[in-house]
Formats: structure tokens, sequence, C-alpha cells
């Protein structure tokens, strides 16, 4: 497995904790956030390798990193995004800048680009999205013109203008997506170089510590030498197999902003009283508010943590399973991030109590790297072909997977999943049989479906057997929440799933009765029991 060993990463994390308890206290943070102001100091001390060396984390060791994992990388960026997510975008930022290097540059390369980050603590940042293509890298039109000399290539002039980079201004160093003769490619470009400019920082509605500006490039000479991989037309090649990665960090930073504003909630809940008696005992407050959204932020969690082991063990890919990360992570942040404001009240309302920025911040998550709406077409698209080729069986095995696990360990609720996932397999077949995939709001609303059978099944079968390092709630507790989310995750795709393959007219009048509707109906039984469980021990955890 790649990475780091547990002592190590622990040190990190405890290092950065109390780094943040120190520099980054909330009145910092929120000066940041007021003044809109990109903290160069932070940065540096952070990447500075006598402090903290973040920047190292990503480097292979080979080349003078600290060769974390996705594991690893997972563990920090949470811990910074519950710090503050603008300042984690600007760590980000480098971590994906060099992505690119990382994937498809020569060793020479690497040992070049990844010695100067190390040794010089470069920001970097990654140009690729463009103000008409947005995150369609194919219909990007910044070129890459080669120039030769006595019929040798020594370079390109690059044109073009890139949109939405974090890091933009700031950075050291930029990797740039241009249109080749030989197909899009990748380039390192510096900051001082002749024709590249950058636009002022952009006004943003969060995230207001990070960095964020456009790239200008004209007639921009880069030696051929900066053509990563020393090969033309590889470039979506290359983005495409760090999707599985990237993806994974962004929901990793919804999921650490969502915790931080639900911690607060929960410690908010402990104090207010209410008619004789704290929120934290009262329903309508904890079962709509708290319990809900703690289910759904640690069965992203589980899904995290499933995809980064993969990685960390080498399987390649995995970019479906990095978008239902991401759109899970992401989207569970942010609905935790708005039901704290109103958990708060007037106050959440306020900017002195945080979440009212927290929210600002985790928005974006949902937007960078990808839209949930791009995350749900790319995970309904491939899910799709994995149910056509296998012939319908690809959920329905995982079912049976699941309710074979459920006779072995009961109380995780592997049968809710189980129930989940049969259900999809059924709208599934139903939308091949009618052709209803034809209706693009279908595909989208499969993405989100897939998403919440598929995070169910891993959090409800990883839930004892993979206890996870990274949150203080004990096993029970969290098979409360894996119960919990199950169940939703059941009911969603039956009842979801037959309101829209109904409005898209499929014909089989017995569909509901093929949904298996009266048992998924059945298993909601003992959920108010689970979720007082569930609302008793986070009280006690936080």
């Amino acid at each position: 497995m790649a990475g780091l060993d547990k002592e190590t990463r622990e040190m990190i994390l405890d290092t950065l904790q109390k780094y943040a308890e120190r520099k980054l206290t909330n009145d910092y943070l929120l000066e940041l956030d007021h003044k809109d102001e990109f903290p160069h100091e932070v940065l540096a001390e952070l990447y500075d390798p006598m402090q903290l060396g973040l920047h190292l984390l990503f480097i292979p060791e080979e080349y003078d990193g600290l060769g974390g994992g996705a594991y690893d990388i997972y563990r920090v960026s949470e811990l910074m995004a519950s710090i503050d997510l603008g300042v984690a975008t600007g760590v980000l930022a480098t971590f994906l800048g060099s992505d690119p290097i990382r994937v498809g540059a020569t060793d020479a390369q690497k040992r070049e680009w990844f010695g100067r980050i190390a040794e010089d603590s470069l920001l970097m940042a990654y140009g690729a999205t463009e103000p008409q293509a947005g995150s369609d890298l194919a219909a990007m039109r910044t070129k890459a013109v080669p120039v030769q000399e006595d019929g040798l290539l020594t370079g390109y002039h690059i044109s073009g203008q890139k949109q939405w980079i974090s890091n933009g201004s700031v950075a050291d160093l930029y990797s740039i997506l241009a249109l080749a003769p030989g197909g899009p490619s990748w380039f390192v470009v510096e900051r001082d170089t002749d024709g590249f400019s950058c636009g002022k920082p952009e006004d943003k509605h969060g995230i207001r510590a990070s960095n964020t500006a456009a790239l200008f490039l004209e007639d921009v000479f880069v030696p051929v030498e900066r053509l990563v991989g020393a090969e033309e037309g590889q470039g979506l090649a290359q983005a495409q197999a760090v999707f599985g990665y990237t993806r994974l960090m962004v929901g990793t930073f919804g999921l650490g902003a969502g915790w931080d504003a639900l911690k607060r909630a929960i410690r908010y809940s402990h104090e207010r009283v209410q008619a004789g008696a704290t929120l934290d005992q009262k329903q309508g407050y904890t079962h709509k508010l708290i319990v809900p959204n703690a289910a759904r932020l640690e069965a992203a969690r589980a899904y995290i943590e499933w995809v980064a082991e993969r990685l960390d063990s080498g399987e390649e890919g995995l970019q479906t399973e990095g978008a239902v990360a991401k759109f899970l992570g992401t989207e569970a942040g942010n609905k935790a991030a708005e039901d704290a404001i109103q958990a708060l009240g007037g106050y959440g309302y306020t900017r002195e109590y945080m979440v009212e920025k927290i929210k600002r911040d985790v928005r974006i998550t949902t937007i960078y790297e990808g839209t949930s709406e791009i995350m749900e077409m790319t995970i309904a698209r491939d899910r799709w072909r994995s149910h056509l080729m296998s012939r319908g069986d690809f959920y329905n095995s995982w079912a049976a997977r699941l309710e074979n696990a459920h006779q072995k360990e009961p109380d995780n609720g592997c049968a809710f999943a189980a129930l989940a996932l049969r259900a999809l397999a059924v709208i599934l077949e139903r939308c091949r049989l009618d052709r209803l995939t034809r209706n693009q709001h279908i595909l989208f609303r499969l993405g989100e479906l897939i998403t919440y059978a598929e995070t169910a099944a891993v959090f409800t079968e990883r839930v004892l057997s993979h206890p996870t390092e990274a949150i203080q709630l004990d096993g029970s507790t969290r098979q409360a929440l894996a119960r919990i989310h199950a169940r939703e995750a059941a009911l969603k795709v039956a009842t979801d799933g037959l309101r829209w393959t109904v409005g898209a007219e499929q014909s089989d009048p017995n569909l509901a009765n093929s949904l298996n509707l009266p048992a998924i109906y059945a298993a909601q039984s003992g959920l108010l029991q689970d979720m007082n469980y569930a609302r008793d021990r986070l009280n006690e955890a936080f």
C-alpha cells in the first residue's frame, strides 16, 4: 500500500492542528474573509519544511517528498477544510496543479519539477477550465503552436485564456492544458514567462481566503522540454487519470467543512434552553438538523476511505467512484452547513458564529472540479454501461453479497442497503426496456440514486470491518448511522425511481410491486430508535 505509516500521519495531523489553534483563530479567519485576502504568510509557513512542509505530502519519496497516498491526503484535506476551506483550497491547488506531472511526466521532468517544488516550496495552479468551455475540457480553445528551428521542434507558442483558476495570481508554476496538433496536451509554464499574465482576483461568495483568477496567454513560448510526458495528445487521458483522486479530495473538503458546521450546531444545542430543556434533547431539532446530516457525512466518509484504499493499492482510474465520493461528500457538507445556520437561529445568520461563513465556503465544493450535475451524469453513464454489460446483474450481485453479510452481522444495515440495490436494478432495467435514458433528466436522477445506493452499500459493508480513525464515534454509533442512511437510500431509490420512470411514461403497470415497496417501508421500523441512539452518542462525543 502506498502512503505514510499511521504514526507519521498522526504526527502531521497533530502538528497541523496545533498550528491552526495558534495561528488560524476564528478572528483571524473572519478578518481574511472580510478583507478578501489571500494569506501569503500562512501558505509560506504551511509549506516551510522547518515548520509543516505540507507540500511534501503529495511528492513521491524518490523526488524528495513524503510520498503520501490518497488516504493520507484525505485525512489532511479533511482537517484543512475543517479549519478553513479557503486556506485548504490554496493547498489543494498545488496538489491539483502537480497532478499532470505526477501521472504523465517523464522521470526527468518529475525530478526537475518535483525537486523544485519540494526545495523551493513553490505554489502551483491547474489551468484547465476556460470561459466558454467550463468543465468540458474537450471544448477548449487554448492553442499550442509548434515552433521549429532547423527542422527540429524546440517548443510551442501558447495562446488562450483560462478561467476560475485557484492560486491563479499567486502561483509560481502553472500546468496549462492546450490544444497541440497531436491533441490536448499539458505544459508547465512559469509565472514570469513573457506573454503570460493573470487577471485580478475574483470577488467570490465564499472561500475568500483563497485566490481565484483568470490566466491570459499571448504567444507564450514554452520549451519542448515542458510538454508533460514529451508526447502530444495525452492531456485528456492524463486529466482523466487523476479525476478519481482529485474529486475524492474535493469530496473530503465537503466532509471536513460539513462536520465542522455540524459540531458547532451540536455544541450550541448543549447550551440553548427552550421550553425547559436543552435543544440537544428535542427531536424536532436533532432528528431534522443533526442526525440525518451525520448519517450522510459518515456514509460519504466510508465511501471516500474505500476509494482511497483502492487507489493506494495501485488500482487505476476510479473516475466514477471519485465522482460518487465528490457528489455525496460535497452535497452532504453543503446541507450540513445549511442546517447548522438553521440550528443556531439568528446567531447562525451572523458572521461571528462562523457557520454562515462555512456555508458560503462549502458551497463551491459542489461546483469546482466538476459540478454536482457533471458528477451525476458521469456516475449515471458509467453505471448504465455496467448494468447493460452485466445484463442487469451488476447491482443484483452486490445485493446478494450484502444479504450474505447481513446473516453474519445483522446490525450493520446490510439488508436495508440490499433493498436499495435491488430496487436500483429494477429501475435501471425499466429504463432500458422503455428507453427512458433518452431523457437527460432521467440520467441525472439515476446518478443521484446510484450515489445513495452505493454509499449505503459501502457504509454498511465496512462499518465494523474497516473502522475509521478519523472521527471519535464508536462502532455501535456508526452502525446506527449506517442503518439510518441505508433506510433513506432504499426509500429514495424506490420512491424517486418510481416517480421519475412514471413521469417518463414507463410501461409496466406492476412496477411499484417489482420495487418491493412493502419491504422497504417495513425496513423503516426502528428508525426513530436509531435516531435517538445516534443523537445521544453525538451529544456525548461533541
